[in-house]
């Protein structure tokens, strides 16, 4: 290669170079983030091996305080721990650097500390006589205490909670991820929000564990500290002594300056950066910056605060205490809890203003269509004179007597009475009411507020002033008077009744008139599911392998439709349970149940001496229903002649008005055969008459036979 091509060459190789200077190598290291990173940490380990004069070692002192700081703001300012997730690693930086500008501070002490005070730096020398204040025995004693605050009481409290939280974040691990796929798989978060819950889960565990052992860096920063500090009081006195030839008074007095300087350079930092570890660790269960943590659950209470105002007032009363501070404080935390108190009130006022503000501004919301096939089970409708059964003060009105009305029901019958919507209807006349089961009307009376309703036990009509009426429950006549005449309709054995009272036993007729249509199949599965545990397996043997719950809902109302309380299930559900072996038909079942029910039946129709009266049907009257029955089982039908039906309506109406004169109410008894079919003709025209077969009859009740058919 000939010198012309050499030279050409070198000249386009520092053409290349020519544009670089130390301002773009610096540009280019401070976009590039990793490489400062480690440009970073590789100074820090320059800086433990070589050292390093005294005014770079206050740049850098400077820059460690800042630093410090800037961890501490940040972990005041974060919402959450994990936004900081990165503290472990600037925990360890810092560590490092701490640790690298003691090393440099030690060699300048020991090398240049016979110069002067000055000669490591004035960071150090500043720090010493500030706080020495010319007397070294009171810079141990600060230097010491510091140490002893940030070594026994931040460092060992944030480690032992760092510690704490990491176990228990790992343990709760497995928990927390089958809460996600639980919440995944009911469709309440989607795939994204399950990997984010998952990924932060992840961080959180890793964080914990990181802070834990984190935490072990700032104590052994704390104890290299307090060791490097004897080291360099100690050794710095024997070189002052031995190879400079200073005083031991001069020596101690300098090297102790330096040496006190150095430590509270880097134990200030130390005890900034173990106070953001606690607070990170701290305020792991709190939402929000550390003011919101702090101030607004100290003051989410105003009673604390005028209690804590009230012990600071009497404890400036106290012999000896200086009153002003305690008064002054007093004054400020009682004047703080009042402004707290105001303050809320208004913001509950602001904020339930803005709610009507909101609910006035919002457009009318159009209901769905599906509300209008939405149907009343029971509904009362009221005219506006009865609005005060409702809505007076008595403390007999209408709803609480409805309330006792249901549970008196359920204890009777084994039924749970709907419950009644109350309307008030101007269609209707004012003192009118109309009681509908499912949205048709059951029936109506009207009552009268502010007056009684008298009755006759014996059916006659009242001889008081009023306005005379039929009772709406049984038909029976009676006369509203005033209240004034309540003591004169006593006097002559009238029965008085109030209006919720009319109201409600008016109520209870068409409740037990309609059981068997109120009970729907939800209310029998409720109370199936309701049996006790001993009779579960009975209800898992028979439903749906032998029959279903419509059946078992047919079989119960139908004896509600007779007025046969189905509280005793149990006995129910054993009668179905033998009766399903021979027959499926429901007919024959509800008999067989009914002969299971024998005791309640006759102990719920006999009368006051214990005895159950009976009209009988007559051998013939026996013979002529068996004999109109035609078809086979379920088909079974009766088709006896109208002028037979007549001639056994006729018949029976007389024998029950007779024993009804008598004072008696007793039942038809009949044979098994024709007991429903007799029932049916029964409850068209003396629905009130109970009839019972000869398998219904209880052995050790007594019999009281008032006529015969």
């Amino acid at each position: 290669m000939t010198d012309a091509s050499n030279a050409a060459s070198k000249k386009g190789m520092f053409d290349g170079l020519s544009g670089v200077t130390p301002g773009s190598v610096l540009s280019s290291v401070m976009k590039r983030g990793d490489l400062a990173l480690a440009l970073g940490v590789m100074a820090i380990i320059v800086v433990l091996i070589l050292p390093m004069p005294a005014f770079m070692l206050d740049f850098s002192l400077a820059i460690s305080i800042t630093f410090s700081v800037l961890v501490l703001m940040t972990a005041l300012f974060i919402q959450k721990p994990l936004e900081f997730s990165a503290f472990p690693t600037v925990l360890l930086i810092a560590t490092m650097l701490r640790l690298a500008l003691n090393l440099a501070s030690t060699r300048l002490i020991l090398g240049a500390g016979h110069e002067g005070t000055d000669s490591a730096g004035k960071v150090i020398e500043a720090f010493g006589n500030f706080v020495m204040q010319g007397n070294f025995v009171i810079g141990v004693i600060v230097f010491a205490i510091l140490v002893i605050v940030n070594f026994v009481v931040i460092t060992k409290g944030s480690g032992r909670i760092a510690e704490v939280a990491a176990r228990f974040t790992l343990d709760a691990m497995p928990g927390k991820q089958m809460a996600i796929d639980a919440d995944l798989s009911a469709g309440l978060i989607d795939e994204k929000d399950a990997r984010e819950r998952r990924s932060n889960l992840e961080k959180e565990s890793s964080f914990f564990g990181a802070m834990d052992g984190a935490s072990k860096f700032v104590r052994g920063d704390a104890i290299a500290g307090l060791l490097i500090t004897f080291i360099n009081i100690v050794g710095g006195i024997i070189v002052g002594v031995a190879q400079n030839n200073m005083g031991f008074g001069d020596a101690a007095h300098t090297y102790t300056l330096l040496t006190i300087g150095d430590g509270l350079v880097s134990q200030i930092p130390a005890l900034i950066v173990s106070t953001a570890a606690g607070l990170l660790v701290s305020k792991a269960g709190v939402e929000g910056a550390a003011d919101q943590a702090l101030f607004d659950q100290l003051s989410g209470y105003p009673q604390a605060l005028g209690m804590s105002s009230f012990v600071m007032g009497t404890m400036a009363f106290l012999p000896g205490l200086p009153a002003i501070p305690f008064l002054a404080l007093a004054g400020g935390a009682g004047g703080l809890a009042y402004y707290l108190t105001k303050t809320r009130k208004q913001r509950v006022l602001d904020a339930e203003t803005e709610r009507e503000a909101a609910a006035e501004a919002a457009p009318p919301v159009d209901e769905p269509i599906s509300t209008a096939l939405k149907m009343d089970e029971l509904r009362l409708e009221i005219g506006y004179a009865l609005l005060p059964l409702i809505n007076g003060k008595d403390h007999k009105k209408l709803t609480d007597q409805i309330k006792a009305l249901r549970r008196q029901i359920a204890s009777d019958m084994g039924f749970v009475m709907p419950s009644v919507r109350i309307l008030d209807n101007v269609q209707i006349d004012s003192n009118s009411y109309v009681f509908r089961v499912k949205e048709v009307e059951a029936g109506r009376g009207e009552v009268y507020v502010g007056q009684l309703l008298v009755m006759d036990p014996h059916g006659n009509q009242i001889q008081l002033p009023g306005l005379h009426t039929t009772e709406p429950a049984f038909g029976l006549p009676a006369t509203w008077i005033d209240e004034g005449l309540r003591e004169e309709a006593s006097f002559r054995g009238y029965t008085v009744v109030d209006p919720p009272t009319v109201l409600t036993t008016h109520l209870t007729e068409i409740i037990k008139d309609n059981m068997a249509d109120l009970l729907s199949y939800a209310e029998v599965q409720k109370l199936l599911d309701e049996l006790g545990k001993e009779h579960k397996k009975l209800v898992e043997d028979l439903v749906p392998s032998q029959i279903t719950v419509t059946g078992i809902q047919r079989v119960l109302q139908t004896l509600l439709t007779e007025r046969i309380s189905i509280r005793d299930l149990a006995a129910i559900m054993e009668g179905i349970a033998e009766a399903v072996g021979h027959t499926q038909s429901l007919t024959l079942i509800t008999e067989h149940v009914r002969a299971r029910l024998a005791r309640q039946i006759c102990a719920a129709h006999s009368d006051a001496n214990n005895m159950l009266p009976l009209v009988t049907m007559s051998p013939r009257w026996e013979q002529a229903f068996a004999e109109s029955l035609i078809g086979q089982g379920e088909e079974k039908q009766l088709a006896m002649q109208p002028s037979m039906l007549q001639e056994f309506i006729s018949s029976m109406r007389d024998r029950f008005e007779e024993a009804a004169q008598a004072g008696d109410v007793p039942v038809l008894l009949t044979s098994p055969g024709v007991r429903p079919y007799v029932r049916s003709i029964v409850e068209r025209f003396r629905p009130q008459t109970f009839v019972m077969s000869q398998n219904e009859i209880h052995p050790r009740i007594k019999l009281r036979t008032v006529g015969s058919i």
